[in-house]
């Protein structure tokens, strides 16, 4: 790899001088560049006050306004936040605060927890075991749990055939319901899936509809709806929250990423009063924990990413910067035979390459065209997020792109000249026959 010496609004230099635009903010995180003076000079203050504490023995003021913000800001009764140092620690405990709420309430046999194939929820144990990001999974299967179950993912554009999309959408949804009877009514914790899918299949949106059944069979059978929002929340997708565009509220939801935008490691997991009254009145606490949980220096960032995020018309911003970048890209790849779909929603959007558009048949695996449009991007000066496997965990292949919020019209359209060139250098490698 290049070695990264600086960085500057949406660019990083490496150490030969070259330049980078990162067209997808690292791993969806870099959301406001990497030379803010606000967000690094709130870092600097709260070094110089206090820059750690363990959680064990002490609370600070400034844990308490970031958790207070995240409260105000989203709906009832989601008031009560566990804050982290990254989203595969904030799905964890996401799961486990899901069994403890139901043994807080006498039903120790509720531990079976469902999510969907094609999904990734981080590389600890229990959210990988969650996941199902094949390649990731792959040399520690015999070391993950056996009581969490995959359904099928929400992808209209892939599988929807001659459905509608709401058709689509109610029909993947009752799934969920089809595997709570098959495990037990008595026996399934939570359901955890992303609001929109991220790294594994590549900035898939739900259906319309999908939420609201989803929402509908959890309430049915007592089971916790966790929304991973790790990827897609804290702006990325033109709101606060993903969900908040999907008529849907969950019990859990998970954040990290964008909440510190790269310049502090941190997450978060939120739930609802009834999760923290049980557990509290029940138990008397969380069994779980991390040394660096609630680090103030962490929070003091994301405290002041949060105020970028909120301040004046941000989100607005994003969705139109979204919308834009996605016209640009699919009126340049117009023309492309290998382009199958354009998606996303804001500044997270996928592009699904495929052999046939008709048939949406993958590449062989073999040509590794996501590896190859990476390393062919690098070269041009762009960064983007490619990912393989996009269909079943080995066909398929898709680009990410998820830019830094402060992003310009001219660098948009940087970013989608060079990306086209990088895709035509790759598709012409190919040996098709």
């Amino acid at each position: 790899m290049p070695v990264a010496v600086s960085g500057k609004g949406v660019h990083i230099k490496d150490s030969t001088g070259k330049v980078y635009i990162d067209a997808c903010g690292g791993a969806a995180v870099s959301t406001f560049g990497y030379s803010n003076s606000k967000i690094r000079t709130s870092i600097i203050k709260q070094t110089r006050k206090l820059s750690y504490v363990h959680s064990g023995f002490f609370n600070t003021d400034v844990s308490e306004e970031l958790a207070k913000i995240l409260s105000e800001n989203l709906p009832e009764p989601l008031n009560w936040t566990y804050i982290v140092s990254g989203g595969s620690e904030a799905v964890e405990a996401s799961i486990k605060l899901a069994t403890q709420y139901h043994a807080s309430k006498g039903h120790t046999d509720k531990i079976e927890i469902i999510s969907r194939h094609q999904s990734y929820h981080g590389s600890t144990l229990g959210a990988l075991a969650a996941g199902e990001n094949i390649p990731r999974r792959k040399p520690y299967e015999p070391l993950l749990s056996n009581h969490i179950h995959h359904i099928a993912p929400c992808h209209f554009w892939r599988w929807g055939g001659d459905y509608s999309d709401e058709e689509y959408g109610i029909n993947v949804a009752n799934e969920l319901e089809n595997k709570i009877l098959e495990l037990g009514t008595n026996k399934v914790s939570a359901f955890i899936c992303e609001t929109i899918v991220g790294a594994t299949m590549g900035a898939v949106c739900p259906s319309k509809g999908y939420f609201e059944r989803i929402r509908s069979i959890c309430n049915k059978y007592d089971v916790l709806l966790i929304l991973d929002e790790v990827m897609c929340g804290m702006g990325r997708c033109g709101s606060l929250f993903a969900f908040e565009n999907y008529n849907v509220i969950p019990d859990i939801v998970c954040i990290a990423k964008g909440l510190g935008a790269g310049y502090q490691p941190i997450g978060a997991m939120i739930c609802n009063d009834e999760i923290y009254t049980s557990i509290k009145n029940n138990i008397g606490f969380f069994e779980h924990g991390h040394s660096y949980l609630a680090h103030p220096t962490a929070c003091a960032a994301a405290i002041s990413v949060l105020g970028l995020l909120l301040k004046g018309n941000m989100l607005e911003k994003i969705t139109y910067k979204g919308d834009l970048l996605k016209k640009k890209l699919e009126k340049k790849f117009n023309s492309s035979e290998y382009i199958g779909d354009i998606r996303g929603r804001g500044l997270l959007i996928g592009m699904e390459i495929v052999k046939d558009k008709q048939t949406k048949e993958p590449f062989d695996p073999r040509n590794k065209i996501f590896q190859k449009i990476k390393r062919n991007a690098l070269d041009l000066g762009l960064m983007v997020y490619p990912g393989g496997g996009t269909i079943d965990g080995v066909y398929g292949d898709h680009i990410l792109l998820a830019p830094p919020f402060i992003i310009n019209n001219k660098q948009i359209n940087k970013i989608v000249d060079k990306l086209y060139l990088a895709y035509d250098q790759t598709i012409k490698s190919i040996d098709f026959y």
